[in-house]
């Protein structure tokens, strides 16, 4: 698998990129349910994710890489070198987060190619990136209506260390943390 950074072109994100995104969005409609984050999620748009994607580009160090095996995209990776800003009217807001850790903000995985392994080989690669940076922990947060979701980060090393709003729909979820030795996978 290699990762290749989402980087738009002259202020705009490349168009058949933009179709090859929303199609591996289209393919996660069950998630897509169950986060709100579109209002038709069995009819995601190409401008619906674009506009998703600048929001997401839209954050001070933020990066989207895209997950490529044999030239197919199988998934995507939205990512924040620093925490997000707390939700208002999160009770829990300042924390938070006293080592400033880096922030999985999405990890999507083509849902035709579901437990193939992509979505652990994807976490370790980006949880790589951030080690090499000299980063010593990770976190995320999981909706709390998504126990697949929980169930996979856990098998992954996180721990839950929180609950909290998220910081865009103020929908209840559970932060969690993963701690980056050096060297260690």
């Amino acid at each position: 698998m290699i990762l290749q950074p989402l980087v738009p072109v002259d202020g705009a994100l490349p168009g058949p990129v933009l179709t090859e995104i929303a199609a591996l969005y289209a393919t996660n409609h069950a998630f897509f349910e169950l986060s709100g984050d579109f209002p038709a999620p069995d009819r995601i748009t190409v401008e619906q994710v674009a506009a998703s994607l600048a929001d997401e580009l839209a954050h001070d160090g933020a990066e989207v890489l895209m997950a490529r095996s044999a030239g197919r995209l199988v998934g995507l990776a939205a990512t924040l070198a620093h925490p997000p800003r707390p939700a208002s009217g999160d009770p829990a807001a300042e924390d938070q987060d006293p080592d400033q850790d880096p922030w999985i903000g999405l990890l999507l995985i083509d849902a035709t190619a579901h437990r193939e392994g992509y979505g652990r080989e994807l976490a370790a690669l980006v949880e790589d990136r951030f080690r090499t940076a000299g980063r010593t922990g990770v976190r995320l947060a999981v909706l709390d209506n998504n126990p697949k979701a929980l169930a996979f980060w856990q098998a992954q090393g996180y721990q839950p260390v929180r609950k909290a709003v998220d910081r865009e729909l103020g929908r209840p979820c559970t932060v969690l943390r993963k701690a980056l030795a050096p060297g260690q996978p």
